[in-house]
C-alpha cells in the first residue's frame, strides 16, 4: 500500500506506474492522478501537443515500424477494417473516388500533372467539392488539398 501525493488516497501498489528510480520502484503518483494531469496538461497545450505528436510520428524508428506492422497480420487485419469503415461511413465519397479511377482508367477523365492553384507537380490529387458529381474534378497538389478542406467543407447530398 502506498499513499499517492497528489490525491492522498491510500492504495495498492497496483494503482501506481512502475518507476525505477523511485525507492520502492513506483512512482509517488496514482495512475488515476497522472492520468487526469496528463489529460489536462494535453487540454491547456493541445497545439505544442500536437505538434510534438506530428514531429514525433515523423521519426524514422517510427516511420519503419508502421510499415513493418501493416506487414503483419494483425497489421493487414486492421487495415481492412479501416478500409471497411471508411466504405461505411463515407459510401458516397467512396463511390466518387471509384467512379473517378475508373473514368481515369478508362481515358475518359484525365489526370493531370499540376496542381490547378499553385501549379506544382508534387503529389497532385483529384479534388471533389461536390461528391454527389463524381467527375467533376479539381486537381490540387497535397499541400493545397489539404488547406481547401482546413476551410471549406465539400458537399456530400
Amino acid at each position: 500500500m502506498k499513499v499517492c501525493l497528489e490525491c492522498n488516497v491510500n492504495k495498492p501498489l497496483a494503482e501506481y506506474y512502475a518507476h525505477s528510480q523511485m525507492q520502492d520502484g513506483h512512482l509517488n503518483k496514482c495512475k488515476d492522478c497522472v492520468k487526469a494531469r496528463v489529460h489536462k496538461h494535453r487540454e491547456n497545450n493541445l497545439d505544442a501537443v500536437k505538434d510534438y505528436d506530428k514531429k514525433r510520428s515523423l521519426l524514422p524508428h517510427r516511420v519503419q515500424a508502421r510499415k513493418d506492422y501493416l506487414k503483419t497480420q494483425n497489421g493487414k487485419l486492421a487495415k481492412k477494417r479501416a478500409l471497411l469503415n471508411y466504405r461505411n461511413n463515407y459510401p458516397l465519397k467512396y463511390a466518387a473516388h471509384i467512379i473517378t479511377r475508373n473514368a481515369i482508367r478508362d481515358g475518359t477523365l484525365m489526370k493531370q500533372t499540376n496542381c490547378s492553384k499553385c501549379n506544382s507537380n508534387i503529389k497532385v490529387e483529384g479534388h471533389h467539392d461536390d461528391y454527389t458529381k463524381p467527375l467533376d474534378v479539381r486537381w490540387l497538389c497535397e499541400l493545397c488539398h489539404k488547406e481547401w478542406h482546413r476551410h471549406n467543407k465539400p458537399i456530400y447530398n
